[in-house]
């Protein structure tokens, strides 16, 4: 039998190996708390990193794609730029060649009072175009010389759209959407521009490039601010409705198939 002093010494031997795993146990739960803490860190700081990017590349997402423009070319793209405010005193600057002669306004400082009636005769009807010199006196004053110059005269519209963007596009003496009267001027726009039935507003390609074409809306468009409105048409509206029934080649965006020239534009003095 063992003796009380092996005894004892056996009893210290199972106090200190009691120790010795309480102590194992003691530092693997420091190490686990010591690791839990640093993933819990991580997590967090992969949270707070990940809300940073999402809201920095907030502001870097591609904006919403523009409406189809109606500009000098049937291709050309929308801007997307507007004017804080009408450009005056009007800016005539020459652009190309004229596609048929024509001379620049005789001011830059055209009267911003009041309307001006012009009577439209065409080879589906007559109608009368109301413009607005207090909208656009830049835009009015430039129509007003061509058509006094018989610029308009003898010119087939030569572009008809249909579905959201319905108006008919006229102006060119080509007849090819590229023609203007060598001459550009300035975007008259607030931002506020709407394209309601029987509007009429300059064709552009890019701002700052407004010369002879100009579109009549038909039906309520959805447009962006991008082109100068310069009046309505106060008269014979269904003109230009009835040849919008007959479509365009191609269907949609085209040349109308119901063709229609203007004979003789004459504004009222």
């Amino acid at each position: 039998m063992p003796t009380s002093k092996q005894r004892r010494e056996a009893e210290r031997r199972r106090l200190q190996r009691q120790l010795q795993r309480r102590s194992q146990r003691e530092a693997r739960r420091k190490r686990y708390a010591l690791l839990a803490s640093v993933i819990g860190t991580l997590v967090v700081i992969g949270v707070v990193v990940g809300f940073v990017v999402a809201t920095g590349n907030e502001d870097k997402k591609p904006k919403a794609a523009g409406n189809p423009t109606t500009s000098g070319s049937a291709s050309a793209s929308a801007s997307s730029s507007t004017s804080a405010a009408p450009a005056y005193p009007c800016t005539w600057k020459k652009s190309g060649t004229a596609a048929k002669k024509a001379t620049v306004p005789p001011t830059t400082k055209p009267s911003k009072n009041g309307t001006v009636d012009v009577a439209v005769q065409s080879s589906q009807g007559a109608m009368t175009f109301t413009l607005n010199r207090a909208a656009a006196p830049c835009a009015v004053e430039s129509f007003v010389s061509l058509a006094q110059q018989k610029y308009f005269d003898g010119t087939s519209c030569h572009r008809l759209t249909s579905g959201g963007l319905s108006v008919l596009q006229c102006g060119d003496p080509t007849g090819t959407g590229s023609g203007g009267p060598g001459y550009s001027f300035g975007d008259e726009l607030t931002g506020k521009e709407k394209y309601t039935k029987g509007v009429l507003a300059m064709a552009n390609a890019g701002p700052n490039t407004n010369g002879s074409q100009f579109f009549i809306v038909y039906k309520d468009s959805q447009l962006g601010p991008q082109y100068t409105v310069f009046g309505t048409v106060s008269k014979g509206l269904s003109v230009v409705e009835k040849v919008a029934a007959k479509g365009s080649t191609p269907a949609n965006d085209g040349k109308p198939k119901l063709p229609i020239k203007l004979t003789k534009l004459t504004p009222a003095n």
